[in-house]
């Protein structure tokens, strides 16, 4: 980290004030001269505050440095107590964003991803999946691999979904307007299945309450009034295999978990969910140096090695798309656009590894998964919430490789499945 005295080195160009001889003053006269100096700092900070001349627009935090120090720096003493305050509320701030792992083999500081309160579907609800209803955020990417399911599946009408948005106290509000129709465009609105404000409050609804973490994705019963599931990966495994009967439209031969594929599809989620999937929050949520070079070298090393694997298989699995190419999309698609800068996952860009982009492309151009996207909503939802990672809440221009024109660009990827391969060997001979 950059030494205090180095921060601002034009400091050192400055010339030092010339003493001035000073008068004593009796002790009457050392009152009225408070008073005088009191009185023209309260009339300096009004003036400041209430002036219309935009040179004099200053704020009273402006005003009150100007006062305590001229146009100058603020003296290395300041800067060291605000720097050591700062860091002590960043990390009293981090370990309540992101508690920290308790496990001897992790190092100090690494982040540890809470366990889902509601891990998994009951039994009952595959051969009845009735009277369901999904909460989802479109920033997060656990509630977007559900959304891509339920698209691809075919399940808009025999799901319903509320999307909430991200409050400025961390929380998933509801907004009072939105689309009045299942189907339209995914963008916040109301909570239609329980006209609730925010969905703490629709947790809070279940018999015996609920005090604990209110995460999407959510799958609710709306009959019972109850929660069903907060896992993703359970979600969207019983959204593959439920019977959801007449009320499927488009993806009802679609099996993203085919049984000869399933020991394929565990091993590469054992790879996928530590080091990309959560190994991003594991970088951008590292409290210490060390916890940090542990993630982003995982991270990378697992990129580096999809990479080579998809310059001859066109999904994970071959041919075959499957709920684990789900699970590395929801990833990919904000790499660029929030983990690449936010989370410091800075060693390479998604456009950079080939495979990686053009699978992400290849994937993007499927009608349903596309519908899913939001980029807008995904860049506000980390940029302008993560206050710990982001204190200004700026964000920044959208990057052009996650532009929906290049996206949209032909990959090629279609060259690498079975048939590919056979047809182009045949033209070669």
């Amino acid at each position: 980290m950059t030494p205090i005295d180095n921060m601002w080195p034009a400091a050192s160009l400055l010339p030092n004030p010339i003493p001035q001889p000073r008068r004593r003053l009796s002790g009457g006269s050392r009152h009225r001269a408070s008073e005088r100096r009191r009185c023209s700092t309260l009339t300096m900070l009004s003036s400041s505050s209430s002036s219309s001349s935009s040179d004099a627009k200053e704020d009273l935090v402006t005003a009150a440095g100007r006062l305590l120090w001229g146009r100058g720096l603020p003296p290395q003493a300041l800067v060291s107590a605000v720097r050591s305050g700062w860091s002590a509320a960043w990390h009293l701030m981090m370990r309540q964003l992101a508690p920290s792992s308790s496990s001897a083999a992790s190092p100090p500081g690494s982040y540890a991803r809470p366990t889902s309160s509601f891990p998994s579907v009951p039994a009952s609800y595959r051969r009845n999946p009735k009277n369901l209803h999904l909460y989802v955020a479109l920033p997060c990417p656990w509630a977007h691999r559900v959304l891509v399911v339920r698209a691809l599946k075919g399940l808009r009408s025999a799901l319903p979904v509320s999307v909430a948005a991200p409050g400025l106290d961390g929380s998933w509000l509801f907004r009072p307007r939105g689309p009045s129709a299942v189907g339209e465009d995914l963008r916040p609105g109301p909570d239609r299945a329980n006209a609730r404000r925010t969905l703490r409050e629709v947790y809070g609804l279940r018999r015996g309450g609920y005090d604990g973490r209110s995460t999407v994705p959510m799958l609710w019963d709306a009959e019972r009034k109850e929660v069903v599931c907060n896992e993703s990966y359970a979600i969207i495994e019983f959204l593959n295999s439920a019977d959801f009967g007449g009320e499927v439209h488009g993806g009802s031969g679609l099996d993203l978990c085919p049984s000869e594929l399933k020991n394929e599809i565990d091993d590469w989620n054992r790879v996928i969910y530590p080091n990309v999937n959560n190994g991003v929050y594991r970088c951008g949520f590292a409290q210490s140096q060390e916890a940090y070079d542990t993630a982003v070298n995982g991270l990378f090393n697992t990129l580096d090695m999809i990479e080579s694997h998809l310059s001859t298989s066109r999904y994970l699995c071959g041919d075959a798309l499957t709920i684990a190419d789900v699970c590395l999309f929801t990833t990919l698609i904000r790499f660029d656009l929030v983990y690449n800068v936010l989370f410091k996952c800075t060693k390479k860009k998604l456009l950079e590894y080939p495979n990686l982009y053009g699978y992400t492309c290849d994937m993007y151009q499927i009608p349903e998964v596309a519908s899913t996207c939001n980029f807008e909503a995904i860049m506000d939802g980390y940029y302008c919430t993560l206050f710990p990672l982001n204190p200004g809440g700026i964000r920044p221009v959208m990057p052009s490789a996650c532009n929906h024109d290049l996206l949209a660009k032909p990959h090629n990827r279609e060259a690498l499945s079975s048939s590919g391969k056979q047809s182009r060997h045949a033209s070669e001979t």
